[in-house]
C-alpha cells in the first residue's frame, strides 16, 4: 500500500498540557505488523549484502531524504493531549535508578544508522536509537524509515540497524530487522501523528569476511557447509561467485559462517520509553543530520553523531493529519536526521533517558532558509500500545545458515 507524507502548513504553539486520568489501552487492531526478513537465510543475505566487497553499499549509501520539509505558515491553538496517565519504560540496566542532570554531553552508544534500500532501489540511512524490550532486541525510528513512502511495497528492503555506525565499521555489530511494527493509521491512513516504527532485531553479526572470495581449502575454518537445497535459497546476487560468500569444493557447499555478537540491548543498552508526558519539557535530540539548509550553506556531513537540545512545545501539521505532534527547536537539517531520538531526562553518566519523540520532518519556521525546528509525533497511550506489541518477541541468532527448519 503507498503511503505518502507530504508535510506542509506546519503549526506551532508553546504551552503545557495537563495529564488525562485514563489508563492507556491499545486494541490489537491498533497495531500492524509487517515481516522484514523473515527467516534465517533471508536475513543473513541481507547482512551479507551490505557488508560485501568492503562494505561498498554501507559507505555508498545516502541520507534518506524523503519528504523531510515542514512548511511554517501560521500559528494556531493546536496540539498534542494525553490520552492517558504519563508512564514511562526504564532503560537497559537503569531499572532502579533515576536520572540526574551534567554538564557534560555524552553521546549514547543505543544511536546508530538504519539502513535499508528504497524505492530507486539504491542504499539509504536514517537515524535510529536501541530501546527496552524483554529480549533486548529493539529499534525505535520513525515510520517512513521502515515503512516505504515512495511505492506499494509495505515496508522498505534490506533493513539493518547500525549503533555506532561511521565509515563502513560496524564497531557492535550489524542488526538485521525481522518484523516492524506501527500503528494501523499509519500502515493504511498515512497519519503524521503516528509515523513511527519499532522494529525487532536478530542477534548482531560481527564480521570477519571481507567480501573477498577465498576457497575452502584456503581457509576451511570460516566455512560451514549446506545442503543444495539450502543454498539454491539464497538470492541470485548471493549466488554470484564475485560475491565471496560461498565457495563449493566437488559436490559440496560452503557458507562463510559469521560471528554471533550477541543481543542488540546486552552490547550498547536501550533507552527507556515515556509517553503522555507535559509538554514544554526538556529534550536532547540525537542523530545523524545531513544536507544543506534552504540556503545551501552544508553544516552537518552525516558522519558523526550529533545533539541539539530544547524544550518542546505542541505543534499541528494539517497537510498530513497531523494533529497531535511536537516540535523543538532545533539546526538539524532534514537529510538523515529523520529518525532521530528525542530523550527525556536524559543522563550523561549512564547515557540513558527515556523515548519521547522521533524526528519525522525539520521546518524553517521564520522564514530565514535555516532551519530552526525539528517535529515529533507526540508519544501516547496509543505509541504505548505499539511498543507494547513489539517489545516481548524473541528474535535469535543468524549467524550461521544451518539445515535447521527454524532458518527456513
Amino acid at each position: 500500500m503507498k503511503r505518502t507524507i507530504a508535510f506542509g502548513g506546519l503549526v506551532a504553539t508553546a504551552g503545557l498540557l495537563a495529564a488525562g486520568l485514563a489508563v492507556p489501552a491499545q486494541a490489537a487492531s491498533d497495531v500492524a505488523s509487517d515481516a522484514l526478513a523473515t527467516n534465517g537465510i533471508a536475513a543473513y543475505s541481507v547482512a551479507a549484502y551490505w557488508k560485501a566487497n568492503n562494505a561498498a553499499n554501507l559507505i555508498g549509501a545516502t541520507p534518506y531524504n524523503v519528504e523531510t520539509k515542514a512548511v511554517a505558515k501560521h500559528l494556531s491553538k493546536g496540539g498534542p493531549a494525553p490520552d492517558s496517565k504519563p508512564g514511562i519504560v526504564p532503560a537497559i540496566g537503569d531499572e532502579k535508578k533515576t536520572a540526574a542532570k551534567s554538564k557534560n554531553v555524552n553521546l549514547p552508544k543505543t544511536t546508530g544508522k538504519v539502513f535499508f534500500t528504497g524505492a530507486d532501489n539504491k542504499p539509504h540511512w536514517c537515524s535510529a536509537t536501541s530501546v527496552q524490550a524483554a529480549y533486548h532486541n529493539l529499534v525505535a525510528t520513525a515510520g517512513h524509515c521502515v515503512y516505504d513512502t515512495e511505492s506499494n511495497k509495505a515496508t522498505l528492503d534490506n533493513w539493518v540497524f547500525i549503533p555506532g555506525y561511521y565509515q563502513g565499521k560496524t564497531p557492535w555489530g550489524i542488526y538485521v530487522g525481522k518484523t516492524a511494527y506501527t500503528h494501523y493509521d499509519y500502515d493504511v491512513y498515512e497519519d503524521g501523528d503516528r509515523d513511527y516504527a519499532f522494529v525487532t532485531v536478530y542477534n548482531g553479526l560481527s564480521f570477519l569476511h571481507d567480501g573477498v572470495v577465498r576457497p575452502y581449502r584456503d581457509n576451511p575454518g570460516g566455512w560451514k557447509e549446506v545442503s543444495a537445497e539450502t543454498f539454491a535459497k539464497f538470492p541470485m546476487w548471493f549466488k554470484a561467485v564475485q560475491s565471496g560468500y560461498w565457495c563449493h569444493e566437488g559436490n559440496k557447499y560452503y557458507v562463510w559462517a559469521f560471528v554471533d555478537a550477541g543481543r542488540l540491548g546486552d552490547n550498547v543498552g536501550g533507552q527507556g520509553l515515556a509517553y503522555n508526558q507535559k509538554i514544554g519539557q526538556p529534550v536532547f535530540v540525537f542523530g545523524y543530520p545531513s544536507g544543506s539548509h534552504p540556503d545551501g550553506n552544508y553544516a552537518y556531513t552525516g558522519k558523526t553523531l550529533k545533539w541539539s537540545y530544547g524544550k518542546t512545545f505542541a505543534a499541528t501539521a494539517p497537510a498530513i493529519k497531523g494533529e497531535e505532534l511536537q516540535g523543538v527547536k532545533s539546526s538539524f537539517t532534514g537529510e538523515g536526521a529523520l529518525g532521530s531520538s528525542w530523550l527525556l531526562k536524559y543522563n550523561n553518566g549512564r547515557r540513558l533517558g527515556y523515548l519521547n519523540g522521533v524526528t519525522i520532518g525539520v521546518s524553517d519556521t521564520d522564514g530565514n532558509d535555516r532551519f530552526d525546528t525539528s517535529i515529533s509525533p507526540y508519544f501516547d497511550g496509543e505509541t504505548y500500545g505499539v511498543y507494547g506489541a513489539a517489545k516481548n518477541n524473541w528474535s535469535g541468532s543468524i549467524a550461521v545458515p544451518f539445515e535447521s527448519p527454524a532458518l527456513h
